[in-house]
């Protein structure tokens, strides 16, 4: 095992689930020496949202470049790297190639260990960046393009699932919303900006709730009515105020993601909360988060923006965690797009 100055565990990460190549080195699990990303937002922004086979072909393009940088950006070599981590799953299965191509072939030229991570994984383990004070176990909130997932944190890389969504995950209802009301893509942030200027009680939108499984979401149901009220709308030749839409749309998906996210602490016995995954950048969720845990007296911990959406940090802190518990992958470690969290 090599390992960095001192005895530093240096981890390489490597991220390419979706629409984001990126690359971080990362010391012992929580210093970020360097965080490169490229994105690819521009390029699917005339599409509506991410085209798989164009996103491969621009990870192929960038991943290179932001290893390279990432490395001279952290003032370290390849060979003083501890190991290579890279995620492996879920994702855009040819994205994922792309990473997992590039940190085995790395990882075998270099003789260094290789660790597949679990993009959920990576999200949850962003929050160990900023908060050094921050242990398992905690209740934690994923909240992406892709996922919505309520988990336990039992332990570094052990989770216990309690609640997911049923349907669309949050990041896509705000995709698709944004799209119906012309905001334009990616919806999230648009959402949240617009949501700034209008009156998230103007229209009373649905609560999505499954029956018999409280902590679950949907939020299918939600876009469905949000759709009807705009088609309504133009059918009767009304104007649509896009701010007060936005802000409503978004408050009834933050109340679904608040309520249910401090019942499980509250139900379970757990006194921190965290949250992680794209859309807990939202200026709006943090806030009522917040303002939630403070009520009920639990700890409240999120990433800084950057470390929110798909970045390699969180990847080589997760990875981190994997190595110091002895989890290597083989050279047979492939994309699984469709991963499961807790799996291996």
């Amino acid at each position: 095992m090599s390992e960095g100055t001192s005895g530093d565990v240096l981890i390489l990460g490597v991220e390419s689930s979706c629409d984001e190549t990126a690359a971080s080195v990362v010391k012992n699990g929580r210093e970020v020496l360097s965080n490169v990303i490229t994105s690819q937002i521009e390029t699917h922004t005339i599409y509506g949202g991410v085209v798989p086979e164009i996103a491969s072909r621009e990870h192929i393009k960038a991943v290179n470049y932001v290893i390279e940088r990432a490395l001279a950006e952290s003032g370290f070599s390849l060979e003083d790297m501890t190991a290579i981590g890279v995620t492996y799953g879920p994702g855009l299965v040819g994205a994922l190639l792309v990473g997992v191509a590039e940190a085995k072939a790395m990882a075998y030229a270099s003789k260094k260990p290789l660790i597949g991570v679990h993009h959920i994984e990576g999200h949850v383990s962003a929050n160990f960046i900023e908060n050094p004070e921050l242990e398992p176990p905690f209740v934690c909130l994923i909240v992406s393009g892709g996922h919505t997932h309520l988990v336990i944190v039992k332990d570094y890389g052990k989770f216990e699932i309690i609640g997911r969504t049923r349907d669309d995950a949050a990041g896509e209802a705000f995709d698709k919303v944004a799209r119906a009301v012309g905001l334009g893509y990616p919806g999230g942030p648009k959402i949240d900006k617009a949501a700034r200027e209008g009156n998230p009680h103007a229209i009373e939108f649905p609560r999505g709730r499954v029956e018999g499984s409280p902590y679950d979401f949907s939020f299918s149901g939600l876009k469905s009515a949000v759709l009807n009220h705009i088609n309504h709308a133009k059918m009767a030749g009304e104007e649509i105020c896009v701010p007060d839409l936005a802000a409503s749309f978004q408050n009834s998906v933050i109340e679904s993601l608040v309520s249910r996210a401090t019942l499980a602490c509250e139900e379970y016995g757990y006194k921190t909360l965290a949250i992680a995954g794209g859309v807990a950048s939202n200026t709006a969720l943090r806030s009522a988060m917040k303002a939630a845990c403070q009520k009920k007296g639990i700890s409240f911990y999120y990433p800084s923006p950057a470390y929110c959406t798909d970045n390699a940090a969180m990847i080589g802190a997760a990875a981190y965690y994997e190595f110091m518990r002895g989890n290597v992958s083989g050279w047979d470690l492939n994309a699984v797009p469709n991963l499961k969290l807790g799996e291996r």
